[in-house]
């Protein structure tokens, strides 16, 4: 299989955020991004696939589409499945396993379309599945199309490599992202957390001010598929830009004194300690930070998570007066699954998203403009 052969790659997002992911990936010069319920298509070629792993910030997962075909029995599934070229795909000797799912089709025994699979590729390399194996071939059939897939990314694309710790309700860093793009962020503004936890928001805005790659510290499935060239992949990690030092600052603070130790442990292993700033202090004793107004973003407690949501009232409601009273001139985000407590900051809001799923929770993000 020559590297240009062209594949149709999907980039996953939380649903309701696939247009922002749609953003990113157009942003950095993929081929015809298209939003899909739960995330983005772009073409591609292997090289793409490896490069969207390294450089997106919002995706959670990329999977590379080998196969699209219609089958209304296993037979016919059967048949198609060997007529892929899985030497070209998988690598003898590399454990692989297959995961299937079936919705609305005729083929509705996802044990029994994923054996077909197994018999298809065990055929082609002389090795069975091995169910405890990280490398992914995905069988999805939906309607009577199957989808045959093969996960490029392995761990989830939020695991960036260099967090070891982690607070009590942490926001995933892909998602962070996708809500700091959602509030305009681009890099070249301050942001402040000021419940900021294990420093997920803070450390992600700053990353992507200095230009780092989210997948730099890691490694990824693809790295074991026949397609891997490590020589174009070495050249590719080579050539990424050098940290350019941004000329904002990136603060965070924390009642908690554990949350900010590793807080500041976290921006020293991701590489953003010299432009973040970790503070132990309550809510009421925030100052505003020197400089331009920037963003506040915020994901503070919500009671169906943690602690009681009388108290969390009284915290919303000094989250909102201390803006109000020092922070003219920055936007507020506020991330949680309650409107009554967004509603007790008594700010107004210019834009609320759709309800987006997050740790069993919808949270929505409540957004002000610059404040007066």
């Amino acid at each position: 299989m020559s590297h240009a052969a062209p594949l149709e790659l999907f980039a996953s997002a939380p649903p309701g955020l696939e247009h922002l992911l749609r953003e990113e990936i157009h942003e950095l010069g993929f081929t015809n991004p298209r939003s899909v319920p739960g995330g983005v298509t772009f073409d591609g070629d292997w090289p793409d696939a490896w490069r969207a792993n390294l450089m997106l910030r919002g995706a959670g997962r990329i999977l590379a589409r080998i196969a699209r075909f219609r089958a209304m029995h296993l037979a016919q599934l059967d048949k198609r499945a060997r007529k892929l070229d899985w030497a070209a795909l998988l690598r003898p000797g590399i454990p692989y396993r297959i995961e299937a799912t079936c919705r609305k089709s005729r083929i509705y025994h996802q044990g029994a379309a994923s054996q077909r699979i197994a018999g298809a590729i065990t055929d082609a390399l002389g090795q069975g599945p091995n169910d405890t194996a990280a490398l992914v071939v995905r069988l999805r059939i939906e309607d009577d199309l199957c989808e045959i897939s093969l996960d490029t990314s392995g761990e989830p694309l939020h695991k960036r490599g260099h967090k070891q710790a982690i607070g009590k309700a942490p926001m995933r860093e892909t998602l962070a992202a996708l809500f700091l793009r959602a509030c305009g962020y681009d890099g070249s503004e301050p942001v402040l957390d000021p419940m900021c936890g294990s420093g997920t928001f803070v450390i992600e805005a700053a990353e992507t001010a200095l230009g780092l790659a989210p997948g730099r510290s890691r490694s990824f499935a693809f790295e074991h598929l026949a397609s891997f060239d490590p020589h174009t992949w070495r050249e590719m990690k080579q050539a990424l830009p050098t940290p350019a030092k941004p000329a904002a600052q990136f603060h965070g603070s924390d009642r908690d004194a554990g949350a900010i130790a590793s807080a500041a442990a976290n921006a020293e292993r991701a590489g953003t300690a010299q432009v973040t700033g970790f503070t132990q202090r309550p809510i009421a004793d925030l100052p505003r930070p020197g400089g331009p107004p920037g963003l506040v973003i915020v994901n503070p407690p919500y009671g169906a998570r943690i602690g009681n949501r009388k108290l969390l009232f009284a915290l919303y409601g000094s989250f909102g007066a201390v803006m109000k009273e020092r922070f003219q001139g920055w936007r507020v985000g506020i991330v949680t699954s309650d409107k009554g407590l967004a509603r007790a900051t008594g700010l107004s809001f210019a834009n609320v998203s759709a309800p987006i799923p997050h740790g069993g929770l919808k949270v929505q993000l409540f957004q002000t403009g610059p404040l007066r």
